[in-house]
């Protein structure tokens, strides 16, 4: 449903966005601004900020940012149309009315949901009359109580063609409108409309508000197919349904995660054992449709699939359709049950316990690429290494988030380095035999000869200078200090850091809660309220240091737009410093063993920072 942009404005206009946020976060007022600890990720020192004049909140840690319509979306997991219909009903505002085709489709909807509705109410009467005995048996059997039952309003189709057909028409339902539902079958050659589910256990199958959009049906007894669902109708496309999500929203809010596992009887089984935030796709691997639902959930969903050839199949090919949709913070992760158990028979067998053992050895979504990257490829010769390298960059290749197809292809060229590099001795705590055939020292401490004063080497000389990337940290965060008007165009790049000093880093957070607050203020108006807060002797250092340093582009007379363009160039030497580190090691490396693989790793390295040379 689409809304007037002028309703918008007037809802957000109505709702006070700090009271909105200050019922989910502790904020505390600064200045214009109120600061708390975010809410989408876990922190112990307060990264998020809420501009009330502006209608905005923002995490330096995390990234989160929106308004209250984004806020009561994120937090409650709900839609664009039903956060704002939510948020309406507080601000006793009245929801526009449709446009009549708008009306029209609303409405044939909600005779759908009530031919589904009295399908459900129908299944379920038929499980407690004697025709549904052998199935609630069957459920007892399954260890389901009378509460899952109820809960999962679980039920019984008779073994007829008419059953249903029957009680739709008693209920007042158009036998027009219960074939769209997919609730009865009209033969293609003409003929008298039936049942579509005969003599099966019913699982009910709802949208995230709730309502009964399908059925997944289990056969009684040895006939085919197993399970059957319900076609793609008006209200159901099975590759966008995720099995038990109105059950699970609001653990999987409290529990920060969700688990996926393979069907329905799982997922109640997960439920009854205390994990109510698991979910089912409905017969297939998971689409793409059905990731971007889970991580609306959580930023990475546990997929938890059976130990079985099949399990392990669905779970490769889930990991290889979240790659084009990867983005930083958000990936998926993997847990086994061991085979030939699944999560139902494992917890009725060993309790939840076991299955917590099971998620707790969730592995990342590199590690299965990886791993089945690795059993797809000899890797006896250099040939066959290069084929391995090849594919897993091709794979890389497909993220379409530039961060995080980086950061992939690091992570696989270093993983290719620790598997295949060269057995050799290593440099620290581990020394050759003396030529002449002298003991091997390996594992003991060496001796280490002193100076003829006694000293150790090194004793009383100059302390080393700290590392670059040390004093680029220190020049960041001064340059803002001494030119406050640079605060707002770099705040975004330096709330994406950290900083190695404790101290320092906490003055860099500090200084990121005025974002808005510090426009009016000059170095020493800044300096005074850092100290009003307690930063005085880091603060102190920092200018000490600056006292002594000949680049006049950090003082705070200095022109703005030098100042800037030094910002620019030294946050770029600073992103740096990982592949810088990374570099160096691979050199090291390269002169103790100079393989055809070590060279094409170290020029792999050189390349990428010649590139970020040349940015």
């Amino acid at each position: 449903m689409a809304f007037p942009p002028s309703f918008l404005d007037e809802l957000r206009a109505r709702l006070s966005l700090v009271s909105v946020i200050g019922r989910r976060v502790k904020l505390t007022r600064k200045g214009r601004d109120h600061s708390g600890l975010c809410p989408f990720h876990n922190e112990k020192t307060p990264s998020f900020t809420v501009n009330e004049d502006k209608g905005f909140y923002h995490c330096f840690g995390c990234g989160a940012h929106g308004d209250v319509i984004t806020f009561e979306m994120q937090t409650h997991h709900l839609s664009f149309p039903e956060a704002v219909e939510r948020l309406a009903a507080e601000a006793s505002l009245e929801v526009p009315a449709q446009a009549p085709e708008e009306r029209e489709r609303a409405r044939h909807a909600a005779s759908l949901y009530d031919a589904m509705e009295a399908a459900a109410s129908f299944f379920e009467r038929e499980l407690r009359s004697p025709n549904g005995r052998a199935a609630l048996d069957y459920l007892r059997q399954r260890g389901l109580d009378e509460q899952v039952i109820g809960r999962f309003r679980l039920g019984y189709s008779p073994d007829s063609r008419t059953a249903l057909k029957s009680a739709l028409k008693a209920a007042s339902i158009p036998e027009a409108l219960a074939v769209e539902a997919g609730l009865l079958i009209m033969p293609e050659g003409g003929g008298d409309a039936y049942d579509r589910f005969r003599g099966r256990v019913m699982f009910p199958i709802t949208d995230r508000r709730g309502r009964i959009i399908a059925f997944g049906g289990r056969i009684m007894g040895d006939g085919q197919p197993k399970y059957l669902n319900s076609p793609d109708t008006p209200l159901f496309h099975k590759g966008g349904v995720l099995y038990g999500l109105a059950q699970a929203r609001e653990s999987a809010a409290k529990a920060g995660s969700i688990i996926v596992c393979e069907g329905y009887m799982d997922v109640i089984a997960l439920h009854r054992g205390g994990f109510a935030h698991a979910v089912a796709p409905l017969g297939t691997a998971l689409t793409e449709q059905q990731i971007e639902l889970l991580w609306r959930m959580a930023p990475e969903p546990i997929i938890c699939l059976d130990g079985d050839a099949a399990g392990q199949r669905a779970a490769y090919k889930a990991a290889e359709r979240a790659l084009p949709l990867l983005k930083p913070g958000l990936s998926l992760a993997f847990a086994t049950v061991p085979a030939p158990e699944d999560p139902d028979s494992l917890i009725r067998a060993n309790g939840p316990a076991a299955m917590q053992e099971v998620l707790e050895r969730a592995v990342p979504l590199s590690t299965v690429l990886w791993s089945q990257a690795l059993a797809n490829h000899r890797t006896d010769t250099p040939e066959r290494r290069a084929a391995l390298e090849r594919d897993l960059m091709d794979m890389v290749g497909r993220i379409a988030d530039g961060g995080v197809q980086e950061q992939y292809r690091r992570h696989f060229r270093s993983q290719l380095w620790e598997a295949f590099r060269p057995a050799r001795p290593l440099l620290h705590g581990t020394f050759r035999a003396a030529p002449g055939g002298g003991r091997n020292t390996q594992g003991r401490r060496r001796s280490i000869d002193r100076g003829s004063d006694g000293r150790l080497p090194g004793a009383g000389l100059p302390p080393a200078p700290p590392p670059a990337w040390q004093i680029q940290e220190r020049m960041l965060l001064l340059m803002v200090i001494t030119h406050p008007e640079l605060l707002e165009e770099v705040a975004e790049r330096l709330g994406g850091l950290h900083f190695s000093d404790s101290p320092l880093d906490n003055l860099r957070q500090e200084v990121l809660k005025h974002l808005d607050g510090w426009g009016s203020l000059d170095s020493e108006g800044v300096q005074r309220h850092l100290r009003s807060c307690g930063f005085s002797q880091i603060l102190n250092c920092l200018l000490e240091a600056n006292a002594h340093d000949q680049r006049a582009y950090l003082k705070p007379d200095a022109p703005v737009e030098a100042v800037r363009e030094l910002w620019e160039h030294v946050f770029k030497l600073y992103a740096q410093k990982e592949l810088v580190a990374e570099l160096r090691q691979a050199e090291q490396q390269a002169g103790a063993d100079l393989s055809d693989e070590t060279f094409a790793y170290l020029s792999a390295l050189w390349s990428s920072k010649r590139q970020g040379d040349d940015t």
